[in-house]
């Protein structure tokens, strides 16, 4: 039998081609994992600005809150 030539290998069938689902499913797990602990970490992290935005941008004297008296009915 001869060994085929580079020529023949161009004319391949392509339906022969394989998947490498171990490959394909121990990425898919480590990047879940990394994106995961990521997502904890910059959940939990203290450099998140969103105290100082719920500050008035309105510096200065606020105006007194009137209180409302509850209705009868």
């Amino acid at each position: 039998m001869a060994a085929p030539t580079t020529e023949s290998y161009a004319y391949l069938d392509q339906s022969a081609f394989y998947y490498d689902y171990e490959t394909l499913r121990t990425t898919g797990v480590i990047l879940g994992v990394v994106m995961f602990v990521a997502g904890i970490l910059i959940a939990l992290s203290k450099k998140c600005k969103c105290s100082k935005a719920s500050k008035s941008p309105v510096e200065g004297p606020q105006p007194p809150k009137t209180e409302v008296p509850p209705q009868t009915v």
